[in-house]
């Protein structure tokens, strides 16, 4: 029996949210690879009522959906459409967790609505930790073409579930500023357009709205930590196609937090977004609310892993650089690996890094004692002989 602690907090403020998720985190997810083999691991949990098998990806890997509450409206969410993309994965088996419970929060939201949650649409991309599936293929640039079986099983589900409201469940890359500002983009948003003139039409109000009660929570803990990204239309998108459908489409993008290079607490961000999303709509939403959307700020690109300061690339050199690197994110032995790259050489004083070196004026080597070059992949520097760690 779960038990909860600060169960008198005011109900869906952060700190309400913080305590639920400390009470019902899935222990068994951790980190940013998350596949089939890890959440069938947690399957026991649930009656087998709740799962279905709605069809089979490329390579024949089940695509599984979990089925939650009994309310009219009716809400479908999907998580990991891009393979390596797996926090909001974590996120929705801690609000699992919680719908098996008899929480208040959980009565209030599954009397009204039904859940229809596809936790990993893309179970070969999952495995192989990439972004496209197996026959590589972005499957949110194909909404249209609907040319693969993941595209083609999450369009069925929605003309059979026909929701009221859809969750496009993502993650962003560290590079996410809110705004033109050294601030992360932790969390991100979007009402995606529905037609090239980006029409406000009532959905849209009605996701933005949704959003902006989201942005205000969730700022209690991340002031300032929020982004929105552009509208820019393109119908080959998923959101942007039921979203042109008439259905309140809400982009969720899972970002980076300090030192978070796992998720770990983004994941805690997300639970706290996703139910909050959903009580909104439980509540019921206001589509002349939407307003306070728009003062979320747009993404910036503002970031860098690390951004080594102050060096010089050889002997003779009279002025200093910067040097900006960027990880890769590499599958070894079922684990993920950053490996740190060469991305920019040059003044960087419009950018930031999640982690920043400072280099006085000293010359820059690689430990081979060759000059840095864009697209090195490096763990370690020599600063005047000095080793210095990159990643750590």
């Amino acid at each position: 029996m779960i038990t909860f602690a600060n169960n008198n907090l005011p109900r869906m403020t952060a700190a309400h949210l913080n305590a639920l998720f400390t009470a019902i985190k899935t222990t068994e997810l951790f980190g940013r690879y998350i596949t089939n083999t890890h959440i069938e691991n947690c399957f026991s949990k649930f009656s087998e009522s709740r799962i279905s098998t709605i069809g089979n990806s490329v390579e024949g890997r089940p695509i599984y959906s979990f089925k939650f509450g009994n309310g009219p409206k009716k809400i479908l969410l999907w998580s990991q459409m891009h393979g390596n993309e797996s926090t909001s994965t974590k996120a929705l088996f801690d609000c699992f967790n919680l719908f098996e419970t008899e929480h208040d929060v959980v009565r209030s939201i599954l009397d009204q609505c039904t859940l229809l949650v596809v936790p990993i649409l893309n179970p070969d991309g999952a495995q192989k930790y990439t972004r496209v599936n197996a026959n590589l293929v972005d499957l949110n640039r194909d909404a249209q073409d609907l040319s693969q079986p993941e595209s083609q099983i999450l369009r069925a589900v929605y003309n059979k579930f026909a929701p009221n409201y859809c969750f496009n469940l993502h993650g962003q890359r560290t590079i996410f500023s809110a705004g033109e500002t050294n601030k992360i983009a932790t969390l991100s948003f979007l009402s995606p357009a529905q037609d090239e003139d980006r029409s406000l039409t009532t959905n849209r109000k009605i996701a933005m709205a949704i959003i902006a009660e989201i942005n205000a929570v969730v700022q209690e803990d991340i002031p300032n930590g929020v982004g929105r990204y552009d509208d820019g239309f393109n119908l080959n998108c998923v959101g942007d196609t039921f979203q042109n459908f008439g259905v309140p489409t809400l982009l969720y993008e899972a970002g980076h937090f300090a030192n978070d290079y796992e998720r770990e607490t983004v994941r805690r961000l997300m639970f706290m977004a996703i139910l909050k999303g959903l009580h909104v709509i439980s509540e019921g939403v206001n589509a002349t609310d939407y307003k306070a959307y728009l003062n979320i700020p747009e993404n910036g690109k503002c970031f860098n892993d690390v951004i080594l300061r102050n060096v010089k690339l050889k002997s003779s050199d009279t002025i200093t650089t910067d040097v900006a690197f960027q990880f890769k994110e590499v599958l070894i032995d079922d684990a993920i690996q950053f490996i740190p790259v060469v991305e920019a050489i040059s003044n960087l004083d419009h950018k930031y890094g999640h982690k920043e070196i400072s280099g006085n004026g000293k010359i820059v080597r690689t430990l081979a004692d060759d000059e840095l070059k864009i697209g090195n992949e490096i763990d370690f520097v020599l600063l005047n002989n000095e080793r210095i760690s990159i990643y750590s």
